[in-house]
């Protein structure tokens, strides 16, 4: 407890004990862990810093192996075992391993965890043969939250529930942090808050509170909670977090830096941290410790999207775009339904000219339920860049659709160029009742105010030429076409 480990291994070795000989092993093991770390803390300059490796691993698995082989290791030895051969990446021999420990001690949630990392899909999860117990239960719930299969994670949480878990703040908070995985905000907040009703001194995943608050923007309450979990134990990594998002909220990313800093101090393998820190480095254009800070958290955990999301947004300003696929890539497989990664990847298909690669990205962003409301944009223009005109009119009509029922008009830029684009295209098409309400709905911005006016100069210029009966003329001019809505004229299409 005293981290005096090299000592705990001097007074252990020679024990006959199984547990005995676990805290032994274990103390060589988190002896090698401490020096590695002490020669990494400052690890945020050149790469090669970030190649240090904990010189026991090797001894440890000769060690350990010999032991196996003799079935002389008790559950917490086979976790041993299998942390040490994860460590020197032998993957598929670290499952087995796992899965033995789990089948000797199944209450021992640390072989389960472990195991949870190494998983990458489904599939693999089919082909293991875990224990007949409810801790199994846990673990798919778990594996399931980190796989993204949210549905399923959501039904084994209600099951456990149902069994007799009603009370557990665990469960509670992994079914918030599920909802916060498929980016449900309003229901992971509420479900946080009501979690901070039930256990207000519990720090154990505060920092994903905080980050669906900093989504948000929600100053106040995100002040309040990283003054309350200071109060609480400032020394904490989840604090620091929390105290980091509160920074960077406010612009001071400077600080938000220091203090996911401390985090990683208190602890070198926490995922969120890394993947916050290289945020902040890349909004103060720092892309070499940006890159750093992502690729340590890929190190911790391979499955984290952010980070490879990170190292493509940071490629992407290095102008580098081939690098930047591939990290696109990556982020888009662990989100597939994550219509923010096929936007990204789209654009990179457009850089390297891959324009019907682009396309579908695109679509697929769009069909996915486009959270930014850019892909249709996106694929409009590509498009009106390929001259397929009616294709882009089709996208940009059910962009304005899109936007209007959500009623966010305002905000979105692009509402103008649709209005422009679909003007334009209508007067090439002479259908003039359609041309003139999008380009009385130009004039209501102020970037296309003078193109909007222009044609319906034009258009009532060659309605007066006679195209049209006087009459038509004289609606235009009693304002009807502004009543037209753009949408419902569009229905001609």
């Amino acid at each position: 407890d005293l981290k005096e480990y090299d000592r705990a291994a001097y007074f252990l070795r020679g024990c006959k004990s199984q547990k005995a000989y676990f805290l032994y092993m274990y103390s060589r093991y988190l002896s090698g862990e401490k020096k590695k770390d002490d020669e990494t803390v400052d690890s945020l300059g050149p790469l090669e810093k970030g190649q240090v490796k904990n010189e026991a691993l090797r001894e440890l698995r000769v060690e350990l192996s010999k032991k196996h082989k003799a079935r002389e290791l008790d559950g917490f030895g086979l976790y041993l075992y299998g942390v040490v051969l994860r460590k020197l990446d032998l993957v598929k021999e670290a499952i087995d391993v796992f899965v033995e420990a789990a089948h000797v001690l199944p209450l021992h949630w640390g072989a389960w965890l472990e195991l949870c990392n190494l998983i990458t899909d489904k599939e693999m999860l089919k082909f293991l043969s875990l224990p007949d117990t409810w801790m199994k239960e846990f673990f798919l719930a778990h594996i399931y939250t980190e796989l993204q299969l949210i549905e399923e994670a959501l039904q084994k949480y209600q099951s456990l529930i149902d069994a007799g878990f009603s009370k557990s703040t665990y469960i509670i908070s992994q079914i918030a942090v599920a909802y916060h995985n498929i980016r449900d905000i309003d229901k992971a907040l509420s479900i946080f808050n009501e979690l901070r009703k039930q256990d207000p001194y519990r720090i154990e995943n505060m920092d994903t509170f905080s980050n669906l608050l900093y989504v948000r923007s929600m100053k106040p309450e995100l002040s309040y909670l990283a003054h309350n979990l200071c109060e609480i134990d400032k020394y904490r990594v989840e604090t620091c977090c929390v105290i980091g998002n509160y920074y960077s909220l406010r612009s001071q990313h400077e600080k938000a830096a220091l203090y996911f800093q401390r985090a990683l101090k208190l602890n070198p393998r926490y995922l969120g941290a890394w993947t916050l820190m290289g945020h902040e480095y890349m909004e103060m254009k720092n892309t070499s410790a940006a890159i750093q800070a992502y690729r340590h958290a890929i190190e911790v955990n391979k499955r984290d999207y952010r980070a490879w999301y990170g190292l493509g947004q940071t490629y992407e300003i290095l102008k580098m775009p081939f690098y930047c696929l591939y990290y696109y890539r990556r982020a888009h497989q662990l989100r597939p339904n994550d219509s923010r990664m096929l936007v990204a990847l789209g654009e990179c298909y457009e850089k390297l000219n891959q324009l019907v690669e682009a396309k579908k990205c695109y679509w697929r962003a769009y069909a996915v339920g486009d959270v930014e409301k850019m892909a249709l944009v996106k694929l409009a223009k590509l498009h009106e860049q390929l001259n397929e005109s009616e294709q882009a009119a089709q996208c940009y009509i059910k962009y304005i659709q899109d936007i209007y029922s959500c009623g966010e008009i305002v905000e979105h830029l692009e509402v103008s160029t649709a209005f422009r684009y679909l003007a334009q295209y209508y007067f090439k098409c002479k259908l003039w009742d359609e041309a003139s309400a999008c380009a009385q709905k130009c004039c209501a911005f102020n970037d296309t105010r003078e193109e909007g006016k222009a044609l319906l100069r034009q258009i009532l210029q060659l309605r007066n030429q006679g195209e049209t009966s006087s009459t038509d003329i004289t609606e235009l001019h009693s304002g009807s076409g502004s009543r037209h809505s753009a949408v419902g004229a569009t229905s001609v299409l």
